[in-house]
């Protein structure tokens, strides 16, 4: 058979058998949930509706590779308000479907089959299915999680080569939190264009703030992503954005010639965003205070375990501890479904060292504290 995947084995795993046989069995507390839509999440649908309304009235479809311009008026204001401040333009701005197809679109225009993107060692695993669709190599960074899962810039160095076509950062960083906080001289001395997926900018913890890494390394190409999903709960509407700072604005041509190729993002979505901006702060607000307040809640319960440790994180909506005692994730995994609470492995994410679980802080706050408590019990012995 031709095409893509056709060498994967797409059978549910032993993990997904044993979580939907435990599940049929009842009491099971999902740990692992980022989908806000289920954990009572919901932007204020009146603020939608009226919003919405007004699109139906007015409505005239206007196609244009950057996408509508008050919705790109509304990012670059969004920009502005940062820290530090991120100076745009709206022809700076692309609109896309969602920050999937931004990293697609970022994935054709740097690279042709063959060259190579660097990604950390610990990473969600989105990139290997976008990468195979253009027949690129990913090559790891590693994360040192002594050193709260910084870059290592020695592995950065180790890792280029004359095939390296871009430097694929997260931050806040999914699932570990780290945020980049300060400029890193590695990354300016290497001077291979940056993607910087900074959708959860803004769940911080630890750090007062994300920066956008574009105002970090102001002479650098960074195409910066974000969209709705994560920053106002709506991943339902479909609507991300590429920013490209100045010199990433030497793409800006053939990047305007690949998005107006799909023109994914839906004219409705673009047309409510600056209403979401608008009206919005409340909602993410509360959010944001839901996360920390969960994240509280579990490093304190594991802060004298005997077997579960964990960092306080920059920012994300993740918790990644360690687990002593146990080497072997699968194992882990399968005796906690056992014991009714669900959760990742580590090696959900990559080349993990150690032994890692992730549990997820956008859990409705009182089946979080049930299953942290669960769990704690559970590892107990």
């Amino acid at each position: 058979m031709a095409g893509v995947f056709t060498q994967l084995d797409l059978s549910p795993n032993r993990l997904e058998v044993a979580r939907q046989a435990r599940a049929a069995r009842g009491d099971l507390i999902d740990l692992t949930s980022s989908n806000p839509t289920t954990q009572g999440l919901l932007f204020p649908p009146e603020v939608l509706a009226t919003a919405a309304a007004k699109y139906w009235t007015t409505r005239c479809y206007r196609p244009d590779p950057h996408g509508d311009l008050a919705a790109r008026e509304a990012i670059v204001a969004y920009y502005a308000r940062r820290t530090p401040p991120l100076v745009l333009t709206p022809d700076d701005i692309f609109l896309t479907a969602s920050t999937s197809e931004a990293y697609s679109l970022l994935f054709a225009l740097l690279a042709d089959p063959g060259d190579n993107l660097l990604v950390p060692n610990v990473t969600y695993p989105l990139f290997e299915y976008l990468a195979a669709l253009r027949n690129l190599e990913l090559r790891s960074y590693q994360l040192d999680e002594d050193r709260d899962w910084r870059i290592n810039a020695r592995s950065l160095r180790r890792a280029v080569d004359d095939r390296t076509r871009a430097i694929l950062i997260i931050s806040p960083h999914n699932p570990t939190g780290a945020i980049v906080e300060h400029a890193l001289a590695t990354l300016d001395l290497l001077g291979v264009p940056i993607i910087c997926d900074e959708v959860f900018a803004p769940f911080t913890y630890a750090a007062p703030s994300t920066p956008p890494l574009a105002a970090l390394h102001p002479d650098l190409p960074v195409f910066t992503l974000n969209g709705i999903s994560k920053l106002f709960a709506l991943p339902d509407l479909k609507l991300g954005w590429i920013a490209l700072n100045r010199p990433a604005r030497a793409f800006a041509a053939r990047l305007e010639l690949l998005n107006d190729t799909l023109l994914g993002a839906n004219a409705l979505s673009q047309f409510l965003l600056p209403t979401l901006f608008a009206s919005g702060e409340a909602f993410v607000t509360a959010m944001v205070e839901r996360v920390r307040t969960n994240l509280t809640f579990a490093l304190q319960r594991f802060a004298d375990h005997p077997r579960i440790h964990a960092r306080p994180p920059s920012g994300g909506y993740y918790l990644f501890p360690s687990i002593s005692g146990w080497d072997d994730e699968e194992a882990l995994a399968l005796y906690l479904l056992e014991q009714g609470v669900f959760v990742h492995p580590g090696y959900f994410y990559g080349d993990v060292p150690g032994c890692h679980i992730m549990l997820s802080a956008l859990t409705e706050p009182t089946v979080f504290v049930a299953g942290v408590e669960r769990l704690c019990a559970a590892l107990a012995g």
